[in-house]
């Protein structure tokens, strides 16, 4: 397991393209204001030992050593030992709908965003809480285990999208099914199901599923995002909107919020529905009831003795930045006589 104890560094690395673009530009400008005064061919001759690729391999091997010094500031930290900690908390998994109607942006930016919004900040105000990640659209996925490691769950929040599931349409059934296997028997802590949905197209089953889940002792919350009004469900290719998802009569699909079965969920299972059209106000319930909510000690187990890993990159970066200075622009004489690249033949 390993940590970045700086990853602010990162942005250092934006230098790299910026210094490709002056690169090629300085070139072309070269080649511009050489061919003012003479030809390819006779270029050839007056500067037989001009080389583009040595001014290239120089360039990577500049850029190589930059990477390698900016990750060294990041400072990679590795866990060389595991072991068990005792901890106090609860059990909270998230349900996330990412169906295609989650797509519609009714609100800023689009549902399934906000969705993401509420989501992270409640899991960046639980303390020493387990948490667990479930994605379902026509049917259920685990994204994420049930975890002590909050980064880790933000990071794969992120990447949660309608493409990882292989039907389409809302299985909150296969969902809570799928939660039941989250909890830990043998743990007896206060156990929270946090559904995020824009209710649209959920079973008359699902009260049942959700009834059995909350005879285990689970407590579901459920947070409605959408508006009633609704709007359309976009279609993009590579980011770019292409247009809007239609019916079979060729009208425009009209998505909209449907909150009934989201409060009938919450009633059945002891909980509460929330509207979730405003982050702060579902984050604020959310970590109010975690917070007030009894804590269990729990058994996990971490990384620890985390080392340093700077210097292995410290000492690459500089590797690469010395061959850039020991490596010139043209072509040397030794170089010419053994022809690696072949640049000789090709003249012939």
């Amino acid at each position: 397991m390993y940590k970045l104890e700086e990853p602010i560094y990162f942005y250092l690395l934006a230098i790299i393209p910026v210094m490709i673009v002056i690169f090629l530009l300085v070139l072309w400008w070269k080649k511009r204001t050489q061919l003012k005064f003479s030809n390819p061919e006779l270029l050839k001759k007056l500067a037989p030992n001009s080389s583009t690729f040595k001014s290239t391999l120089k360039l990577i091997m500049l850029l190589l050593g930059i990477a390698f010094l900016v990750v060294s500031l990041v400072n990679p930290k590795m866990g060389s030992k595991l072991q068990t900690v005792k901890r106090e908390g609860v059990d909270v998994v998230f349900a996330l709908d990412i169906s295609k109607s989650m797509l519609a942006e009714d609100i800023a930016p689009n549902r399934l965003e906000k969705a993401k919004q509420i989501i992270s900040k409640i899991i960046d105000q639980l303390g020493s809480d387990r948490v667990g990640i479930i994605v379902y659209a026509g049917n259920s996925y685990p994204l994420l285990p049930i975890t002590t490691d909050h980064a880790a769950a933000n990071m794969f929040l992120q990447n949660a999208n309608p493409d990882m599931v292989s039907s389409q349409g809302t299985a909150i059934n296969e969902a809570l099914e799928l939660a039941k296997t989250y909890y830990n028997k043998d743990d007896q802590t206060n156990r929270f199901l946090i559904i995020i949905s824009d209710g649209e197209d959920h079973q008359e089953e699902t009260k049942q599923v959700a009834q059995n889940l909350s005879n285990s002792g689970v407590k579901i919350y459920t947070i409605g995002v959408g508006t009633e009004k609704g709007g359309p469900i976009p279609l993009r290719v590579n980011g770019n909107l292409v247009g809007y998802k239609k019916d079979n009569q060729g009208e425009t699909v009209i998505t909209k919020r449907v909150p009934q079965i989201l409060e009938e969920i919450a009633d059945i299972a002891n909980g509460k529905y929330i509207d979730g059209n405003a982050t702060e106000n579902p984050v604020k319930i959310i970590t109010d009831i975690i917070g007030n909510a009894q804590k269990s000690e729990f058994e996990t187990k971490q990384f620890s003795d985390y080392k340093d890993q700077f210097q292995w990159f410290l000492a690459i970066g500089i590797l690469f930045l010395l061959l850039d200075v020991f490596l010139f622009d043209k072509k040397t004489k030794w170089v010419r006589k053994v022809d690696l690249f072949n640049e000789e033949k090709t003249k012939k």
